[in-house]
């Protein structure tokens, strides 16, 4: 059984507030998700994030075939992080956890993400040149259109 990892790290030029504000709200997935993945909320999106929340969505992430995926909010400590897990969706295993530190002229967010694909040793396979590619495009994508919508962040 292979788990796989992504840490990423992002410094913004914002307040803690401001940052919690706007990733812990679900609404806003949509907008920092690559539009050719056909990203929708289907519930669960209604109200501020909360332990226990569970939110459906609608994604194409491959071959344009869509996938309903279900996460749970499993903890959340306000201003400081929030974990997702996957409860159904193209995972065997998704485990996301989302930190925010005040830093300096604005905040870091961190994310680390364990995952583990469906299919054995072909999910293994697969994972160098489909899944983690993939993955790391969208993180990519999120990185970009979190400096569009924030700026750059400038060294102190």
């Amino acid at each position: 059984m292979k788990i796989y990892t992504i840490h990423t790290k992002q410094n913004l030029p914002i307040s803690l507030e401001e940052a919690w504000e706007f990733l812990s709200n679900p609404k806003n997935l949509k907008v920092i998700t690559p539009e050719y993945m056909g990203f929708k909320t289907l519930s669960g999106d209604d109200r501020a994030m909360f332990s226990g929340q569970i939110i459906q969505y609608i994604v194409t992430p491959i071959l344009g075939i869509p996938m309903k995926w279900v996460t749970e909010i499993t903890h959340v400590k306000d201003k400081e992080y929030f974990v997702d897990e996957q409860r159904f969706g193209p995972y065997a295993l998704w485990h996301h956890k989302h930190f925010l530190k005040e830093i300096p002229g604005g905040v870091e967010m961190e994310d680390i993400v364990d995952y583990k694909l469906p299919m054995g040793i072909i999910g293994q396979l697969a994972h160098p040149f489909i899944v983690k590619p993939k993955l790391e495009e969208i993180f990519k994508y999120r990185r970009d259109k979190l400096i569009e919508l924030f700026g750059e962040f400038k060294q102190q």
